[in-house]
């Protein structure tokens, strides 16, 4: 899953990164409520964290464009304003949660799942495609009793192909989705993990094959 991380001060949105990073996720850190807006209209994020005081644009004025424009992405503010008459007007303005500073990291993550299972309509922590399974807590894939836990980059992408069965996924999908629009990855590390799976899905005995479409992408389909 990706996240877009709105946070002025620098050290904690490089300690926030680290975790989320830690948990899976891939995250976009912006440091201004310009650049917040510009990568949220893109539309290619499971949830929004935005902080309320930002040089250019505020939070709220950030919140209350991406809302105008149609963007649905679930959203928190997280802040150092606690008066209840803020957290009125963040909800009001469009937001789906709110968080004050100092917080539990811990919390933060459990607000983040809570919002991006309701986005999916409260899709299950345990994925399940022929006879493999996939644990969307512990990141670990398996079947029957044997079981791997996947690094991040690997349990995304296993995700996002468990997500969909059948459906043809890019390798540009793959790039934007996980690695971020501004990577300097290049295009072919997606067959290097895709390579990595494959070799995973073997070991476990999966009855699940990733196939490829030359050129194009990748479909997650049993095998007969």
């Amino acid at each position: 899953m990706r996240l877009l991380l709105a946070e002025d001060e620098k050290d904690l949105s490089k300690a926030l990164c680290a975790v989320f990073k830690h948990n899976n996720y891939s995250v976009d850190p912006v440091f201004n409520g310009q650049d917040a807006l510009d990568y949220g209209l893109c539309e290619n994020y499971d949830a929004i964290i935005l902080d309320i005081m930002m040089p250019k644009k505020n939070g709220l004025e950030v919140l209350s464009e991406l809302r105008q424009q149609g963007v649905d992405t679930p959203v928190i503010i997280l802040t150092a304003k606690s008066e209840t008459d803020d957290k009125i007007l963040g909800l009001d303005t469009g937001a789906d949660d709110y968080l004050t500073k100092p917080f539990s990291m811990g919390e933060l993550l459990a607000r983040i799942r809570a919002l991006t299972r309701r986005k999916s309509e409260f899709s299950p922590n345990l994925l399940t495609i022929g006879n493999l399974s996939l644990n969307r807590e512990t990141f670990e894939l398996s079947v029957g009793d044997k079981s791997l836990r996947l690094g991040n980059k690997e349990f995304q992408m296993i995700e996002l192909l468990m997500s969909s069965p059948g459906r043809l996924i890019s390798t540009e999908q793959f790039m934007e989705r996980i690695w971020g629009y501004e990577t300097e990855a290049e295009i072919n590390v997606v067959w290097v993990y895709i390579s990595y799976l494959r070799k995973k899905l073997s070991s476990l005995g999966a009855n699940l094959e990733i196939k490829a479409v030359r050129g194009v992408g990748y479909t997650l389909e049993e095998t007969a």
